[in-house]
């Protein structure tokens, strides 16, 4: 579900953040269109919008847990994190935990890749948002879920600050929601 879509439709914060990323085409390879958010980051008062929309959604949620995907999840993740009282727990690339880890694989829009996390960061039953920076195929979301699932948790929603208009991996999703505050920049440009 898209915020627009959610009650935030014309709001003025969505289109601050959709003009603070920057899209540049042919990265990491020819034909995507990387969706930059280290400008929105640039931009702090575009940056805080972006938090605040999500402390806004999570805050009355009761949740426990705020998942970050590596590395731009670790971007949002802490902020919201620490605005609603819950704790953070980092998702990473292979061999980045020291101690006892589980891990997930998957695939991307352009390689394969797996996350970890340290098999005592999150107890049965603990209410889990997972947040990265954009959704495209839904296998990096799937992934988390598998992981926060694995180890009794309850994932309520995964978000994203950037996603298609139709993902095309919603289905991999689990039957989670997906929040998703902005559609992707510079397809038109570039199709």
């Amino acid at each position: 579900m898209f915020a627009a879509e959610n009650g935030l439709k014309g709001d003025p914060r969505l289109e601050a953040i959709s003009a603070a990323i920057r899209v540049v085409p042919n990265f990491p390879k020819k034909g995507i269109m990387f969706q930059d958010i280290t400008t929105l980051l640039l931009d702090h008062k575009a940056f805080k919008h972006t938090i605040d929309i999500f402390v806004d959604r999570y805050k009355d949620m009761q949740i426990s847990v705020v998942a970050g995907v590596e590395a731009r999840g670790f971007m949002f993740g802490p902020s919201i994190a620490l605005a609603i009282g819950a704790k953070f727990v980092p998702l990473r690339k292979p061999g980045k935990l020291p101690g006892k880890v589980i891990s997930e694989s998957y695939e991307l829009e352009y390689g394969h890749d797996r996350l970890e996390m340290h098999v005592d960061a999150v107890k049965p039953l603990e209410r889990v948002i997972i947040i990265d920076d954009l959704v495209a195929t839904g296998g990096t979301l799937s992934a988390a879920i598998s992981l926060m699932e694995s180890q009794g948790a309850e994932v309520v929603e995964c978000a994203c600050v950037i996603g298609l208009p139709e993902v095309k991996g919603q289905h991999k999703l689990k039957g989670k929601p997906l929040y998703v505050l902005v559609e992707p920049s510079g397809l038109d440009e570039f199709c």
